[in-house]
């Protein structure tokens, strides 16, 4: 029985060698023909396919560098306005701040001229005005005079009981005024 079981098993192997090398033995039509039609699709997508792919990624890598290149003369064009721009912006300032210093020293100098006409237009009104009352003065001096020699006249009529002629009267006058002026000079 042993006998049996080994043949059985033995018989059994066979029978699974032989199933696996059918499952081994290629089928060469098949396989042959899968391969010319890989081949012959590959060979029809490398001729026609490929070269429009290829044409494509480089026209749109042309376009890339392209737009890079504009980009980068784009910024380049922008810090030159920027550059400019501070150039022109840093020549505004300047030139305000020389108007302010200008617009100072001419308000300073209009000032001081102002301060001198004034000083000079006071220093005038001051002799005027002194002048003037010197000249009120000498008159009010000179008409007090004149009214004390009446006064003194007509005193000194009642007292001699008589009356001082128009000449005489004008000799009195001429004579105290006289009197006065070398008092005011001692």
């Amino acid at each position: 029985m042993m006998l049996w079981l080994l043949a059985q098993e033995g018989a059994e192997h066979a029978e699974q060698a032989v199933e696996h090398a059918e499952v081994m033995a290629l089928n060469w039509l098949p396989a042959a023909t899968s391969l010319v039609v890989f081949l012959t699709a590959f060979l029809i997508l490398y001729v026609k396919v490929w070269p429009l792919i290829t044409k494509g990624l480089d026209e749109r890598e042309k376009k890339i560098r392209d737009a890079i290149a504009e980009a980068d003369a784009a910024q380049a064009s922008a810090e030159a306005s920027l550059a400019e721009y501070q150039e022109n912006l840093a020549s505004a300032r300047t030139e305000a701040n020389e108007m302010i210093a200008k617009a100072k020293a001419d308000a300073k100098s209009a000032g001081e001229e102002l301060r001198r006409q004034n000083e000079t237009e006071l220093a005038s009104m001051k002799q005027r005005a002194t002048r003037d009352i010197e000249s009120a003065k000498q008159a009010a001096i000179t008409e007090l005079h004149a009214e004390a020699t009446v006064l003194a006249t007509a005193i000194a009529g009642k007292i001699l009981q008589r009356e001082i002629s128009a000449s005489d009267q004008q000799n009195l006058v001429e004579e105290t005024l006289e009197e006065l002026g070398r008092m005011q000079n001692a």
